[in-house]
């Protein structure tokens, strides 16, 4: 095994003779370039790992299940356990899409406003015209269906000039009813739909939309991530001129000094001879190359990481080389993304119909648009509406206004979103409030969004890092040995 190691795997290959190179110079060639590559692929899988697979993806292991109550936590709480003893993987952000949306929604959308100023901004009264627009020339035909259902004789019995009269003044003040309707839902819209709620139910049932708004959010610094890991080629080099520098103070010194009389190391550090081989040559060679190539793994992953986050204002370069986070430096770009993306899917017309009436307080809704009609409704019938009351009793006829009442709020939905127009114009100035207070912000809360989605499993990129480092290790002690 240690003939292996010092030679290598393929030890019939001599470096030195086939180069014509000293082991010096083939070591501060080759673990260098080696290093670089860790650093590359160590970065570049690491950001893969962050985002993909987006849905869990595994096979069943004899025996997880059985030992998956007595990991640490930190392990329980790792994306690669499924139900039923399911190993496998999925991306850090997509498996954590709930706890992600819900650090959006803390750090971004919530400080971009409440529910009311998303709805406000959307302008009620533009969707109500929008809405009266759509609706108008429905009316007579919804009116008539819904008074057939629910009251077949009243509308019966009701002569067709009282008919005429209520659908055409149901018709003329459409306008009016609509857009009081929707001033009465913006002023009480807090109370009607819960922001955080919201976004955290949609993105929670969409991890790939979690993990295309993170990506999108932070794309260059994820790429920059990758590329620095090429900082392994100069600690490689580091690493190389340590192993060299064991290597000539090692059992062997004192020969080489004989066979060299130039080599004056040794006359002017006497002292430390016997130090360096009771201390560090006790360690074996190959443990310090791959503790070596391990370190280098984890050094460029934090570095990496420091350089896009930190600081987050700028700062003297004798405190950080780099001044700057990279991140915090395209806040203005980045917000104008993460407002896009709020705008166009995640605070979306539709969305904020669907939840208005599908929601949670869905039924609260329906009532107060169905309460509110239905005393429009009483208003507009005047003169006639003691005999609607007389012909089909209070009781029945109250209830036919609730109804009615009632299915105008349901129909309402779809009218607000029909219009593709219009539900691109409502985006775009939602797109405008978000970016506008993103860019607002200040800047360590800024970095903060984008960060929380990596510090949490920050420990697991190191790690990944230090493994990813010993396997390019290995391999290049397989290659030249030690």
């Amino acid at each position: 095994m240690n003939s292996v190691l010092a030679a290598g795997f393929f030890g019939m290959l001599d470096w030195e003779e086939m180069t014509g190179q000293s082991k010096f110079i083939v070591d501060i060639v080759s673990i260098p370039l080696f290093s670089a590559f860790a650093g590359l692929i160590t970065n570049w899988t690491g950001v893969i790992m962050l985002f993909a697979p987006a849905r869990f993806t595994g096979f069943y292991m004899p025996g997880a299940k059985l030992i998956f109550p007595f990991m640490p936590r930190k392990i329980q709480i790792l994306p690669i356990w499924a139900p039923g003893g399911i190993l496998g993987f999925q991306g850090f952000i997509p498996a954590r899409a709930e706890k992600m949306a819900s650090l959006v929604t803390d750090n971004a959308v919530a400080k971009i406003g409440s529910a009311q100023d998303f709805f406000m901004e959307m302008n009620p009264q533009a969707i109500a015209a929008q809405v009266t627009r759509i609706a108008t020339p429905q009316l007579p035909a919804m009116v008539d269906q819904i008074m057939w259902q629910e009251n077949a004789q009243l509308w019966k019995d009701m002569p067709p000039q009282g008919k005429k009269l209520l659908i055409n003044r149901i018709q003329k003040e459409s306008p009016k009813i609509i857009g009081r309707a929707f001033d009465f839902i913006g002023s009480n819209f807090n109370s009607l739909i819960n922001i955080k709620l919201l976004v955290v139910g949609y993105l929670r049932k969409r991890p790939e939309l979690m993990k295309d708004i993170i990506y999108d959010l932070g794309a260059p610094e994820l790429k920059f991530m990758v590329r620095i890991g090429l900082l392994g080629f100069p600690f490689g080099v580091i690493l190389a001129l340590w192993l060299s520098f064991l290597h000539y103070t090692g059992e062997h010194a004192k020969e080489a000094h004989e066979a060299n009389p130039g080599a004056v190391f040794l006359d002017v550090f006497p002292s430390w001879l016997g130090w360096l081989d009771t201390g560090l040559h006790w360690i074996p060679v190959w443990i310090w190359v791959l503790g070596g190539a391990a370190l280098v793994g984890v050094v460029v992953n934090i570095i990496a990481i420091k350089v896009v986050f930190e600081p987050s204002t700028p700062q003297p370069r004798y405190k950080y080389l780099w001044k700057h986070a990279k991140f915090a430096k395209r806040q203005h770009d980045a917000a104008a993304s993460l407002g896009h993306a709020i705008a166009y899917q995640i605070v979306t017309l539709e969305i904020i119909a669907q939840e208005l009436f599908d929601g949670p307080n869905g039924d609260k809704t329906r009532e107060v648009i169905a309460t509110f009609l239905k005393a429009e409704i009483n208003r507009m019938l005047g003169p006639i509406l003691p005999l609607a009351r007389l012909a089909s009793g209070s009781a029945e006829f109250q209830a036919t206004l609730e109804t009615a009442g009632a299915t105008l709020a349901i129909e309402m939905q779809p009218w607000l979103v029909d219009d593709v127009e219009f539900s691109r114009e409502t985006a775009e100035k939602i797109k405008v409030l978000c970016t506008e207070k993103l860019q607002e912000l200040p800047p360590e809360e800024f970095v903060e969004m984008l960060y929380v989605a990596i510090e949490q499993d920050a420990w697991l990129l190191y790690l990944h890092g230090g493994l990813l480092g010993v396997i390019v290790g290995a391999f290049h002690l397989l290659m030249f040995g030690t």
